[in-house]
């Protein structure tokens, strides 16, 4: 049409252009030509769309057969899935019918196959924490089959699951020596000699392992039970077979070995006084120092009093009573009255000699546990701190401030008490050495009146 429509347009044009420059007759041919051009166009175009009508309708043709095919593929799955529902609806009825055959033909066996499938499973924890596992591994794997079954046990598993409970009860009486991987505390893993003590503990030659039943290894303690302990396990390792020796069991099976590497030392506990507790231990220290030197110092001094008692007439400067018989000697000319003046004067020069430091020990005394309570405050202090950032959920971050609190006191009360005693030991010391003095002069004032008398 767009080309009919085109030739129209081109014989208007050239119409209008032949009326101005030809004639009637050389105009009508052209005409001609162009409707017989027209023509044949029309008849080319209609047989292009004839082609074209017969291509669509034989296209259509096969979609229809492919429509008609998938609608019957359809219909056919549908009845399918209905068949398959009503099957599958009466092999459950089947199903179920078997299930309670089944059942009935089991009779006790069935009763019998949950007490072995519920025995087993409870037993598969025991053993696998077991330590007899840390030298006989892989007895748990035959309990997990028999928990795990769905179908009546054979013989021989019912076999194994008695070969296993009667493995733990025959092992545990028994003080057995094998070879396995020790995992250190380092991160090494190394071969040692492990002995196992029936069913409670595990033993090296450095002292008491552990078995991690989680990681199934052998793991040695943070820290070793005290030496008396370990001396136990010396002697059960050098004791040879039938022979008796004493040996610490852990019967709780290392829970109470393992408690034990969270108890603190005495040094650990000493160092959780923190500055307060050094200085308390540091007036301990001094104040023990000057009574132990106090002490040799006025045994020695008592020592050379009583060999001077025993030589007055040759007084010597080494020693107080020397010193104060010299007095005597160099005033006997004197008055009773003037003679115990330069006596008692000569004993107050020596008191000071004799009691020196005494009161210093005292002193400290007296400070150790005053410091023990500033600790205390401290202590507290520091923990009210703690509840107030943290609160109250967790005790472990208010224990170390509690333990200042406490350690430092009972620091101070046993810097204290020591000194107290030694104090009273120094002190009744001087005062017996004083008292020899005093005595000792007292008889030279009378026999110097009885002289004077006479």
């Amino acid at each position: 049409m767009k080309k009919l429509f085109k030739g129209f347009a081109v014989a208007a044009a050239l119409t209008v252009s032949a009326g101005g420059a030809l004639n009637a007759h050389a105009s009508t041919e052209s005409l001609d030509k162009i409707l017989e051009q027209v023509k044949q166009n029309r008849i080319s175009e209609g047989k292009i769309n004839k082609a074209r009508e017969q291509e669509f309708l034989s296209d259509r043709a096969d979609k229809q057969a492919l429509l008609n095919k998938a609608k019957r593929d359809l219909a056919a799955e549908k009845a399918r899935g209905e068949r398959l529902n009503k099957e599958f609806k009466q092999n459950e009825v089947t199903l179920a019918e078997k299930e309670t055959e089944l059942l009935n033909a089991q009779g006790t066996l069935g009763e019998m196959f949950g007490v072995v499938r519920r025995n087993a499973a409870e037993a598969i924890g025991a053993i696998e924490a077991s330590i007899i596992s840390a030298e006989k591994p892989g007895r748990s794997e035959v309990l997990r089959s028999l928990a795990a079954a769905k179908e009546l046990p054979t013989t021989r598993e019912l076999e194994e699951l008695w070969i296993a409970f009667q493995t733990e009860m025959t092992e545990s009486a028994k003080i057995s020596t094998f070879e396995s991987e020790v995992a250190e505390l380092s991160g090494d893993i190394n071969v040692k000699q492990v002995t196992r003590v029936g069913n409670f503990n595990l033993v090296t030659k450095d002292g008491y392992v552990v078995y991690d039943a989680e990681n199934k290894q052998i793991v040695p303690l943070g820290k070793q039970p005290s030496s008396d302990v370990l001396a136990t396990v010396a002697d059960l390792l050098s004791t040879s077979a039938n022979q008796y020796t004493p040996f610490v069991v852990d019967p709780t099976r290392g829970a109470i070995l393992r408690l034990n590497t969270q108890r603190a030392t005495v040094e650990e506990r000493w160092h959780q006084g923190d500055t307060v507790g050094y200085i308390i231990t540091a007036l301990l220290a001094l104040g023990a120092l000057i009574a132990v030197v106090r002490f040799l110092d006025l045994m020695l001094v008592g020592a050379k009093i009583k060999a001077q008692i025993k030589n007055a007439n040759n007084p010597s400067d080494s020693n107080p009573l020397g010193r104060i018989l010299k007095v005597y000697h160099d005033n006997k000319n004197q008055d009773v009255e003037n003679l115990e003046l330069k006596l008692d004067e000569a004993i107050l020069r020596e008191t000071p000699r004799i009691e020196a430091g005494i009161n210093i020990i005292k002193i400290l005394a007296a400070i150790a546990p005053l410091l023990g309570l500033l600790g205390t405050v401290v202590g507290m202090i520091l923990t009210f701190e703690s509840i107030t950032l943290f609160g109250t959920g967790d005790p472990k971050i208010m224990a170390g401030n509690i333990s200042l609190a406490l350690v430092t006191t009972a620091l101070g009360l046993i810097a204290a008490l020591p000194l107290i005693l030694l104090h009273a030991i120094v002190a009744g010391r001087s005062k017996s050495i004083l008292h020899i003095l005093d005595e000792q002069s007292a008889g030279i004032v009378a026999a110097h009146a009885e002289k004077e008398r006479a």
